[in-house]
Parts: C-alpha cells; structure tokens; sequence
C-alpha cells in the first residue's frame, strides 16, 4: 500500500522520459501523456480512501531510516492536494491538445511541451509528498525548472521578457530556501520534517524566529503573497492558456501548502502569526485593487489570484482549527476554480482574438457556451452562494471572528470588501466582454474553437460545481486534516515511531494556542 506514494512522482519522470524518446510522433506523445495523468488521478483516488483509515501513510525509499534516507509521507491534506492537482492538470493537458501551445505552431518546440509537463507535474507531486525540506526544495526546483521552458514556448519578446522577470525571482526564493535549509540543518543536525518537529521545540526563540523567517520568505515569494507578489502579474499573462492555468492553480499552492506545513509541524503557534495576517490582509485588498484596475482579462485574473491567496494566509494566520478547516477546503476549492477561469480566458481569446476587455463584446450572444461556461466558475470566484467559494469564504470569516482580536477582525472587514469587489470585477469582465455591443475586432477575429478545449474546460467547470455539491463532506475530511495536522502527534509517529513522538513538547488545541506535551 505504502508503494503507491512513489508513483505520483515515478509516473510522470518515466512519462516524460518515454515523450522525449516521441518527440517526433506528437499524437503518440499526447495519449501517453493522458494516459500517464490518469494513472496518476487514480492513485489520488486510492490514497484518498486509503489514508483515513491509517492516518498517515509512509513510503521510505530505499528501506532507509527516515533520517538518513528519502521518506515520503502523505496525511490528509497530501491526498487531497494530489487528488485535486492531477484532475487539473488532466483537464488541461487535455484543453492543450485542442490548441496549438504558441501563437507560431513553426516556431515552438512543441515535441518538448508534453515531456517538460510531466516533469512539472512531477515536481508538484514531489513537493506535496516529500517528508524533509531538501527533497521539498528539490520539488520546487523540478517544478520550476520545467516551468522557465513553458513560460518561455514560443520564444516571443513578450514571453522571454516576462519569464526573466519569473526566473530572477525564482532564482533569488531558492537561494533563500536552500540558505534556510543550510542553517536548520547546522542548528539541529537533521532536516527531516518529522525530525524537525522534536528538535526545534528546544530552539532558543530568537533562533527558531530567524529560521522560520528564512522559510517563511521563501515560501511567501514562491506563493505570491504580498509584498513580496510584484512578479506574477507580469509573468502569467504572457503565457499560453494552459500554462498559464496550471501555474495559477497549483504553483502558489504548492508554496501556500509548505507554508502549511512550516506553520504546523515546524513552528506551531508562531510568534509571527501577526506578520501572516498583516500579510493576508495587504495580499486581500491590495490584490483585488489591483484587478479592478486592469483592463486585460488575464491580468485581472492574475490579480485576483495575488488577491485570493490573502484568504488562505488568514486561516494560517489565526492556527485555530476552525481556520485550518476553511483554508484547506478553500485551498482546492481555488486551485480548481482559478484554473478553470483562465483555461475560460484561453476559450475568449481563441473566440474574439484578444484578452483586451475594450476589443470584446457581444460574446454572450455570438458565444453562448463560453458565455455559461465563464458564468459558473466567475461566481464561484466571486463567493456567490451556493457555490463552494461562498463556504470556503464563510468558514474562513467564521474563523476570523472566532478570533475575536483586532487583527481578526480587521481581515474579516479586509475579506468582505476583497470579496465584493472581486465580484464587481467579474460584472465589469462580463459587462465589456459579453454584453456590450461588439466591436469591429471581434467581428473580425471571429475564429472557432476546438471542441476539445471546449470540453476539457466543461469537464473542469463541473468538477468545481461537484465541489460544492460534496462540500459537506469534503468541510467533514477537511476538519479531520486540521484536526491532525494541529496535533502533530500522527505526523511524527507515523515517520519516527511512537517513542519520537512523545519527545514532542506541544501540540496546538482548537483555539490555535499550544498546549504542553510533557
């Protein structure tokens, strides 16, 4: 059972491997690729219903210790993040095969596009299952790395200026992260997670506050959290639709899920829980005043999801369960919601020739099925009731008062207004792009769609509807993650044994205050 942690991240290098060897049969490469992301999807599947039954489920490789070796390790929060991460990057491996990765089809290396994906894919599997912070910093390297070729598909001005943009920064948040790793390891002799769990708790404060911001910026550059987001709004928009919908679901939440971890396991009940929030609620409303400004539909996109990820960092903030909960289920709730909507933008370009909100119109009428297709998950987005935005967003203001301190309720004020005017940037989306009078451009740009680009995003758009239609049990499971990830007891025992775990000095109680362990 435990084998099946090794195949969300063997599949995809052993796929991307056999692509490349295909590179020049395009059509064989393609059914490979899905192929390899089903298998992929149903070993999310099987781990869902496999790991509440155990807890937490351990692979070490090799048969080595955990620390000495490399351990995967997926609890409740990993299933759940592998299962939502491969249904989208199946559906839009699917919608890219309905267009042609650049604008010149002469000019992209296409024949690297599936390999170079499932490296990204892989990365993301490695980051979300690794159970020490170097194979987590190699994760994010192997995800990175494959994410510089896609930005960069086509080679166009536009593109390679905005992936230097992408690539410095980057650059500069692994530097940090490897700093960091540096200075754990010296500090406790280990950088096993579990490992780390015990030992930083007999860390002199002012060390454990140095180490957990090291972390903390890393991850924060890597998740575009405010102040430190500048980069992504330049960065995504230039990118081929399916590209970009991958990197604006699961990119920052593979850094919003380390910082998860590093908040939890790591430095439970942290003295810098009101720099999070300060963040959260900069990342809120700076965010969303960002995006009503824009007038191109993948940079009002881009600032919303800048925007969005305030309301993940609130529940991390506040440590309470309750906050936990909210953000877990809000943070796959937005991963698919967020990428269906820019796999949409993709649909509106291919339609009407641009994103350029002042050159759309008359797409309600001339395009009917893009038209309901934006509808649904621009609502979800927005928070509209009954749709699981609206549920995340609840639990997370729910949490926020539950706080009952001024930061808390300065972030409920902050998520309010965020979600208003994230909903008046959607009707201002709808207003240019569907319902005012066509212009000449659009007439003229009038080009179809591909089917398949067409179903995958339905495909999409009803995996997020079905979200919300399994949202009581999917609040249930996301309580029990919190729940354990707050304990940190499953976790270190699972890893290193019961006797490991009794060495723990706290755990965080509901109310996200610690509790002595011995």
């Amino acid at each position: 059972m435990e084998l099946l942690l090794a195949l969300p991240v063997v599949l995809p290098l052993a796929g991307a491997a056999a692509t490349l060897l295909l590179r020049h049969r395009h059509k064989v490469q393609l059914w490979l690729a899905i192929l390899t992301l089903a298998a992929i999807l149903a070993v999310a599947i099987a781990l869902i219903a496999l790991v509440p039954g155990s807890g937490v489920l351990v692979l070490q490789i090799g048969d080595w210790t955990p620390t000495q070796g490399i351990v995967l390790v997926a609890d409740r929060i990993t299933a759940l993040m592998l299962l939502v991460s491969s249904a989208v990057t199946l559906a839009v491996l699917l919608y890219s095969s309905g267009q042609t990765v650049a604008e010149n089809s002469e000019r992209t290396p296409v024949a690297i596009y599936h390999p170079t994906y499932l490296a990204l894919v892989a990365g993301v599997s490695m980051a979300f299952l690794a159970g020490d912070l170097f194979n987590l910093y190699v994760g994010f390297e192997v995800l990175l790395a494959s994410s510089y070729v896609l930005l960069t598909l086509g080679g166009s001005a536009s593109r390679v200026r905005a992936a230097t943009t992408y690539v410095i920064v980057s650059l500069l948040s692994s530097v940090i992260f490897l700093s960091a790793i540096a200075a754990i390891y010296a500090a406790t002799g280990t950088v096993n997670m579990a490992m780390l769990a015990v030992r930083l708790d007999g860390l002199q404060e002012g060390t454990r506050m140095v180490l957990e911001l090291l972390l903390l910026v890393a991850f924060a550059i890597k998740a575009a959290i405010f102040p430190l987001s500048a980069w992504l709004p330049d960065s995504y928009p230039t990118a081929p639709a399916p590209v970009t919908a991958v990197f604006a679901g699961l990119l920052t939440k593979v850094g919003i899920y380390a910082i998860l971890r590093l908040e939890t396991l790591l430095f439970p009940a942290s003295q810098l829980s009101n720099l999070l929030l300060a963040a959260a609620a900069l990342s809120l409303v700076i965010g969303i005043l960002g995006a009503v400004a824009q007038t191109d539909l993948k940079r009002v996109l881009s600032f919303t999801l800048v925007s969005h990820m305030g309301y993940m960092l609130l529940g991390l903030g506040v440590s309470t369960r309750l906050g936990m909960t909210a953000t877990i289920f809000y943070v796959a709730h937005h991963i698919t919601v967020q990428s269906t909507m820019f796999l949409v933008a993709g649909l509106i370009e291919q339609r009407g020739g641009t994103t350029n909100l002042a050159r759309l119109g008359g797409l309600a009428k001339a395009a009917p099925v893009i038209a309901v297709l934006f509808f649904m998950p621009a609502m979800n987005l927005a928070g509209i009731p009954p749709f699981s935005g609206f549920i995340g967003k609840v639990g997370l203001v729910e949490a926020g008062i539950a706080y009952d301190r001024p930061a808390g309720w300065i972030l409920v004020g902050a998520s309010v207004l965020t979600s208003l005017l994230t909903l008046y940037a959607i009707a201002k989306i709808w207003n240019r792009a569907f319902w005012q009078a066509p212009s000449e451009d659009v007439v003229a740009n009038d080009h179809p769609v591909p089917r398949v680009m067409t179903g995958a995003t339905t495909a999409l758009v009803a995996f997020s509807v079905g979200l919300t239609l399994v949202a009581g049990p999917l609040m249930t499971y996301s309580d029990e993650a919190a729940r354990a990830v707050l304990e940190r007891t499953p976790y270190v025992s699972a890893v290193l044994g019961d006797e490991a775990a009794g060495e723990l000095q706290y755990r965080i109680d509901d109310a996200g205050e610690k509790v002595v362990e011995r």
